[in-house]
């Protein structure tokens, strides 16, 4: 059985949706997708290391639409893990943790990886939104999920994917 890790901020849990919504309150408006289409998260949102250490940031991100259904139908299929580079930000890991097992609740702890680097991933099949994890993936498939940070930059080194209806088509 092939064995498939899959990122979750930006993947599964729409953090950009956190980040805009943030980032509205503090400047009073919302700003375009081009204003941040293209740059580092960081470059995009000033505050944005506020935002990911606010209490609640990660438990209470919406989940990508069609991710769940997906996920759940990956999970019969290939030996699956969730993998998130959760100790960037400590705080983070119990509110993951409680937000894959609210919103995918077929998702074992053992299927559950918090971790610094990607690099030490060793899996068939990675779906990541940021190239610093994929560019290293040994496997033998990178899917490339869109997000304003990597949108204008490919350089074909990935599949890139938009939603998880693609990710469907090419995985199940």
């Amino acid at each position: 059985m092939q064995r498939i890790a899959i990122d979750m901020d930006g993947v599964l849990a729409d953090v950009y949706h956190q980040f805009f919504e943030m980032d509205e309150k503090d400047f009073g408006q919302r700003r375009p997708m081009e204003e941040v289409a293209g740059k580092p998260e960081r470059e995009g949102f000033p505050n944005i290391l506020h935002y990911v250490y606010t209490q609640g940031f990660f438990r209470t991100a919406p989940v990508m639409e069609g991710s769940r259904q997906i996920v759940e139908e990956l999970n019969k299929k290939y030996d699956l893990y969730i993998v998130s580079a959760a100790t960037e930000f400590p705080q983070s890991l119990p509110e993951k943790q409680a937000w894959l097992n609210e919103h995918f609740p077929f998702i074992t702890w053992q299927q559950m990886v918090f971790c610094g680097s990607k690099q030490i991933i060793q899996a068939d099949i990675m779906i990541d939104d940021h190239f610093r994890n994929l560019d290293h993936f040994k496997g033998k498939t990178s899917l490339l999920y869109t997000q304003p940070h990597n949108v204008q930059a490919n350089e074909g080194r990935h599949k890139r994917v938009n939603n998880w209806k693609e990710i469907a088509e090419i995985l199940l």
